[in-house]
């Protein structure tokens, strides 16, 4: 991997890339540490210590993709992620937007236009109720504004400028996308991700200069053999396919003699992603997005059920995780029309009579693929909560952070390499 960075750095077009990128993300970071306006930055700075963060107004979006409690870029590249997952849904259930989908790049066009509008709608109501949750955190009665600036009009501007926070970072993720490496949204989480290393590394810090020194190490020292070994299983799941071999029926004769190698159908464990997991979150976080827009309305029984760290509420979370990747994965593989490709050009699984037979064997495929995945997404998930238990310390990220954090940088890997091809095959021209 090393090697590939280092081969990248000498191409002067690639170099200008990965400065390119550089400079947006430390833009993303800086606007991060911009506060909203009429923010007491006293309280603010009381807000983002670990013991208070727990409790306030710490969302799906503000773990994944959220750039800083109080800050312009609160919600971060949230809304568009949402925007995007629901406009990839809905292309395949309303038939307007499956027809934008096959149209090639003019339908591309269209459907990124939808979901930019789609994003900015998001974003409003997303800010409202994040500027909302700072006036209204009954967990410990304070409120993020300062006294004085508790009116309409401060908190109208706050969402104003939270909402054009996140217009600002999804044309940075854009201009990434089309003049850098890789997806831009994937990199602004993962500096997100990234940027909680440091206080992650002050916690294990402190527990071994804090307490009993022996018993600090030995805790560290688990952590750090647990986050390598979550890091390998990560890669193997990633990397890991299932390989369905198909010949052609002009090619066939020549396979059998080793003159042509037989072609295959490569379909990911890795297939819903961590799409399955950020689902999950939403919708049990949910009830308590509600309980903080009417605060006197009870029912904090059912949120401490609904609490991932409750066995009640781990128990949803995994059966969410296997709901949501098995309907992910339905609509992101169609073994029918791969299976009429096929037979239109003359190809077929060996054993398999091509048609509906061959559509049932991929279908069965993807199936047990997608349980494979949802229990891999499920051990990932859940490890963290685990770890709590036995080890109770805030170290700013766990199993889903390194599966995204490992995940992209993958992916960036990859884009290296095939950058370095394509300049390799035209220096070769």
């Amino acid at each position: 991997m090393f090697k590939i960075f280092a081969n990248a750095w000498r191409v002067e077009d690639i170099r200008k890339k990965l400065l390119f990128i550089l400079l947006l993300l430390l833009i993303f970071r800086f606007g991060s540490a911009v506060p909203l306006p009429g923010i007491d930055l006293e309280v603010l700075d009381w807000a983002r210590s670990p013991g208070a963060a727990e409790g306030f107004a710490m969302t799906i979006f503000n773990i994944i993709a959220g750039g800083g409690i109080g800050s312009l870029f609160a919600m971060g590249i949230a809304p568009y992620i949402t925007a995007s997952i629901i406009m990839q849904l809905l292309s395949y259930a309303i038939p307007y937007f499956s027809e934008l989908k096959n149209e090639g790049e003019d339908g591309n066009k269209k459907i990124q236009k939808y979901t930019r509008w789609l994003a900015v709608a998001l974003s409003a109501l997303q800010a409202a109720a994040t500027v909302f949750s700072y006036t209204n955190f009954n967990q410990w009665g304070v409120s993020l504004f300062r006294e004085g600036h508790q009116n309409f009009l401060v908190y109208a501007v706050a969402t104003i400028a939270m909402m054009s926070g996140t217009i600002f970072i999804m044309w940075l993720a854009e201009l990434i996308t089309e003049k850098g490496i890789g997806q831009g949204a994937s990199f602004l989480i993962f500096a997100n991700i990234l940027a909680a290393l440091p206080s992650g590394a002050l916690s294990l810090w402190l527990m071994i200069t804090e307490g009993n020194t022996i018993t600090g190490i030995i805790q560290v020292a688990v952590l750090i053999i647990v986050f390598i070994a979550i890091i390998a299983f990560v890669v193997m799941v990633h990397e890991g396919e299932r390989r369905i071999p198909v010949q052609y029926a002009k090619r066939a004769a020549a396979t059998v003699r080793g003159n042509i190698p037989q072609n295959f159908i490569p379909i990911k464990v890795n297939l819903a992603g961590v799409l399955s997991i950020i689902f999950a979150m939403s919708l049990l976080q949910f009830p308590l997005q509600i309980q903080q827009f009417f605060p006197n309305m009870g029912g904090d029984r059912i949120l401490r059920f609904l609490d991932w760290n409750h066995p009640v509420g781990m128990i949803l979370y995994v059966v969410l995780i296997f709901m949501f990747t098995h309907f992910y994965t339905s609509f992101a593989v169609n073994p029918r029309e791969m299976a009429e490709n096929m037979k239109k050009n003359g190809g077929f699984i060996p054993g398999i009579r091509p048609g509906q037979p061959t559509s049932e064997f991929i279908q069965v495929t993807v199936n047990r693929l997608s349980w494979i995945g949802a229990c891999f997404y499920s051990l990932i998930a859940v490890m963290p909560i685990i770890l709590d238990r036995f080890l109770p310390i805030d170290i700013g990220f766990g199993g889903t952070s390194l599966l995204i954090v490992t995940g992209v940088a993958l992916e960036f890997v990859k884009q290296l390499e095939s950058q370095l091809l394509m300049r390799h095959y035209k220096g070769f021209l």
